[in-house]
């Protein structure tokens, strides 16, 4: 299959590897940036948690001392990326999961949660509702980028088979950057993969008629689908 990738550069290009080690041919289209932020994550923290690997690459240098500090992380990949925190705790699945995760495993004071600007579910709020203390630091911000000339034209020229959305953002900047490019109805042809059903709603809401959501959030599910019978 031809797969557009629509995830940030140095997602996207990982995902590419995989892909084309799948024997899939891939157009990178990256409709996002990631800017680290300068939050002060100073404290007295018990563990970190983190619902994306992003936010420990745009950390840097800033959490050297909390990685004596146990991390709960979202899934699997941000996981990866937390290896030398003392203690890594993977919820291999959603934000619902790792709030589930976190109420079993925490030992007590207060949890830092390293976050990006724009998140799909109120991490601090729902471990709240559990007796749990929390505070968020804002470490960084994904940012919309120009719509890639290479995607509208593999869209217009209906080259493409699929495009993968890892997030409900990327899939509302391509629906948005389609229309502006007075494309949408070519846009809408291909299949949707998506990370969840979260992230496809904009997608079915705009007529999207060939969607897949992944039986699990993570990127081996995701890619899994593509080794399926299409709809």
């Amino acid at each position: 299959m031809r797969v557009a990738v629509t995830r940030p550069q140095a997602d996207g290009e990982r995902t590419a590897r995989a892909l084309r080690a799948r024997g899939h041919d891939v157009l990178l289209a990256p409709l996002l940036r990631i800017e680290s932020l300068p939050a002060d994550v100073s404290g007295d923290w018990s563990a970190v948690a983190v619902t994306s690997a992003n936010a420990l690459s745009a950390s840097g240098d800033r959490i050297a001392r909390l990685k004596r500090l146990p991390i709960f992380t979202v899934g699997r990949r941000t996981a990866a990326a937390a290896t030398e925190f003392a203690e890594v705790h993977s919820a291999d699945g959603d934000v619902h999961d790792l709030v589930r995760l976190i109420v079993a495993e925490h030992r007590g004071g207060k949890l830092l949660y390293l976050a990006g600007e724009d998140r799909a579910a109120d991490l601090v709020g729902a471990l709240a509702q559990h007796g749990i203390a929390g505070e968020m630091r804002i470490v960084y911000r994904a940012v919309a980028v120009p719509y890639p000339e290479p995607l509208v034209a593999a869209l217009s020229e209906n080259t493409l088979d699929a495009v993968l959305h890892f997030s409900r953002r990327t899939a509302e900047i391509f629906l948005a950057g389609a229309r502006a490019a007075q494309i949408e109805r070519a846009a809408l042809t291909a299949v949707h993969f998506c990370l969840s059903a979260h992230v496809a709603e904009p997608l079915r809401s705009a007529g999207a008629a060939r969607l897949e959501v992944a039986p699990h959030p993570d990127e081996g599910s995701l890619l899994g689908l593509l080794e399926r019978p299409g709809p």
